[in-house]
Order: structure tokens, then C-alpha cells, then sequence
């Protein structure tokens, strides 16, 4: 795929978010940008509950930091810092993520990507982006 240069790519599991900015003209370069903070104090979209079927509270906490990185992006696209937007997520973060989009970023987001690839390193991740 070819990334418009200044799109933002989000790159998210349910601990970790890295972002990147890409500065090449049509293929993928990538520049790592400050993380912003992450409020991960909410609880999932399901409000997820320990059980036989969810034995410890990991799927909350990944579902909260999802809810937080959703909340982040959000505002970026509200408050217009970013234009165009990738986001490369473990599938059941991106599951969570969408669940929390405003119709702003939904209109920025021109590719999402099902893989967890927050331990890559930038020119591993525009790769991906170029096979997408």
C-alpha cells in the first residue's frame, strides 16, 4: 500500500502503544513520534468479569488499555494532529479499539492491519504496511 506522507500509524496490543509518522512520499518510512499517555483505569467494553471461561483479569486490563489508546485517537482526530491514520493492532485489541472509534477518526482511517507487531522495529512495521 502506498501511505500518504504525515500519516500517523498507531501500533497497539493490549499493554503496548508505539507510534510512528511516516515522512516517505508514497512508500512507507517511518519516524517514531512521542507516545502519548494512555488512561487504562476502564474496564473493557464488556466490562469483562473473572470466570471458569476468563480465569484471570488480563482480558480487562487489555480491554481498558484498548478503551484508552481509542480515547487518545480520538482526540488526535478531533483536534485535527493528524489527517490520515494506520493502525496495526493484535486482532482482539483492533476488535476492541473499533468498538470505541468517533466518526472523526473513523474518516482518517485508511488501513487497519490484524497483527501484533509492537516488539517490531519501524522498518519491520512499514513493510507490513507495504504488503498490506
Amino acid at each position: 500500500m502506498k501511505l500518504p506522507k504525515g500519516a500517523v500509524v498507531a501500533v497497539v496490543d493490549g499493554e503496548r502503544l508505539v507510534m510512528f509518522r511516516n515522512t516517505g512520499d508514497g512508500e512507507p518510512r517511518l519516524s517514531a513520534i512521542p507516545t502519548p499517555a494512555v488512561d487504562d483505569a476502564g474496564s473493557g467494553s464488556g466490562g469483562h468479569r473473572s470466570s471458569a471461561a476468563n480465569p484471570d483479569n488480563d482480558t480487562q486490563a487489555e480491554d481498558g488499555f484498548a478503551n484508552g489508546v481509542a480515547d487518545v485517537l480520538n482526540r488526535w482526530a478531533l483536534s485535527g494532529k493528524m489527517d490520515e491514520l494506520v493502525v496495526i493492532a493484535a486482532p482482539k485489541t483492533l476488535g476492541e479499539l473499533r468498538k470505541n472509534w468517533h466518526k472523526e477518526l473513523q474518516a482518517k482511517l485508511i488501513c487497519e492491519i490484524d497483527k501484533d507487531l509492537t516488539g517490531q522495529s519501524g522498518d519491520q512495521i512499514a513493510a507490513a504496511i507495504a504488503r498490506a
